[in-house]
């Protein structure tokens, strides 16, 4: 089973509850973890990131104007990239296709999400 960290500014949590849903209504041979949380990023919420992403397979990046401003998404990004982990973006919203430095961003679709998961 495959591994996939998922990173998200706190307020596109209802998209991230929606991509994880959309897994468990598949036979999905993957799982998707996160580290949200809505207060200061300590460094020992910093070492438990790196510990998840380093025993996840990719991070999947949800992407929109709120990533802009998130700077525990920005950190679980650039720990990903350090880590060499694949980063891949996903866009959250149809009317919203921010680009966030550094990151391949794809439409959101299942086919998209699974054939980049199937890639790690």
């Amino acid at each position: 089973m495959k591994t996939i960290f998922v990173a998200f500014s706190i307020e596109d949590e209802k998209i991230r509850d929606m991509i994880k849903g959309q897994s468990l209504n598949t036979q999905s041979d993957f799982e998707y973890i996160d580290m949200s949380v809505k207060e200061a990023y300590s460094e020992e919420w910093k070492k438990k990131v790196r510990a998840r992403i380093l025993r996840s397979d990719g991070v999947l990046a949800i992407v929109s104007k709120h990533s802009l401003q998130s700077s525990g998404q920005k950190w679980e990004i650039q720990c990903a990239k350090s880590e060499k982990k694949p980063v891949r973006g996903i866009w959250a919203y149809k009317d919203d296709r921010t680009d966030l430095a550094g990151v391949n961003t794809m439409v959101w679709t299942w086919n998209n999400i699974s054939q980049w998961i199937d890639s790690l």
